[in-house]
């Protein structure tokens, strides 16, 4: 009996695309990773927090572009990369002062706006298409979005407040919508490692260049320091998460893939709220639960 059990779960195994496998990889490194990320930029700053992703990273993926140097020899491929480098650069900006000003667990579901985005994109330039039902799910994800977005609300006096950071969280949705195209754009057409490395080396540029001049350059050493273990991690699991979503998209649909990874706001919601002691109210709790799993189920209907 167990050895069919056993026999049945490693057909199913193999039997999942490869392109799945990472999107799940992506899904959990980057959930991790948003956490991580709304604790060091409390800590060091925002350009600062994203330099040291883009330092790490960088570092990381050196051994694995050294051989694709060769593919920088193309204009149109220089081009890309650095247009992905700049959204990616102002994009991280926004969403990473969305997480310092809000609470993870808002931010997180707010970001969910990126899959539509990135679904219509993959629809208009990869010519991926979409059925009712799957458009009906977009929807109800719109629905959750507003929930969990909403702090409260008063009827009485016909007004909404919004939390803290979900403007922030709004830009950054609609650039990383942007990203996830690129991204995938960019890995067909150059590679997945480079991809994440030579956009991440350039924000990276950005980053310094912009410390030195307001004179906050000598702090990335400090800070490093003494929040060594938190950045490295940080830079580890957002790495991780790119390369993972990256090689995904290379040959997968990029609306199933972008839709499966979008449950990660899952991992940070619970990090959110058992061990940052975060607090949202039901009608929150109501609007994760419909973003995440229509999120999730979209993941399996695209096709």
């Amino acid at each position: 009996m167990s050895y069919v059990f056993i026999k049945v779960i490693l057909t199913y195994i193999m039997d999942i695309n490869l392109g799945v496998i990472f999107a799940f990889v992506a899904m959990f490194s980057w959930g991790i990773g948003d956490f991580l990320i709304q604790k060091t930029v409390r800590k060091v700053g925002d350009v600062e927090a994203l330099a040291y992703i883009g330092i790490i990273g960088g570092i990381l993926l050196l051994p694995f572009v050294i051989l694709e140097f060769n593919l920088l020899f193309s204009l149109a491929n220089v081009l890309v990369l650095v247009l992905l480098g700049i959204v990616t650069f102002i994009a991280a900006l926004f969403n990473f002062e969305a997480l310092k000003k809000g609470k993870l667990s808002v931010v997180e579901i707010m970001l969910e706006i990126e899959l539509p985005i990135t679904v219509v994109l993959g629809f208009i330039f990869f010519k991926e298409k979409i059925s009712f039902l799957q458009f009906f799910i977009i929807l109800l994800i719109f629905l959750g979005i507003l929930l969990i977005a909403l702090e409260k609300t008063s009827f009485k006096n016909k007004f909404f407040v919004f939390e803290k950071g979900v403007l922030f969280a709004l830009i950054a949705a609609l650039g990383m919508g942007l990203i996830n195209f690129f991204t995938a754009f960019s890995s067909r057409e150059v590679s997945p490692f480079m991809a994440v490395w030579f956009p991440w080396v350039l924000f990276t540029t950005l980053c310094i260049f912009y410390l030195i001049k307001n004179k906050r350059f000598n702090k990335l050493f400090l800070d490093f320091k003494k929040f060594k273990i938190l950045i490295i991690f940080m830079g580890v699991f957002d790495t991780l998460a790119w390369l993972s979503y990256a090689s995904a998209v290379k040959t997968s649909n990029l609306a199933v893939t972008t839709a499966i990874t979008e449950s990660y706001p899952a991992i940070a919601l619970f990090l959110g709220l058992f061990i940052n002691k975060e607090r949202i109210d039901w009608h929150q709790y109501l609007g994760a639960a419909i973003a995440i799993v229509c999120s999730f189920l979209l993941g399996f209907i695209v096709s």
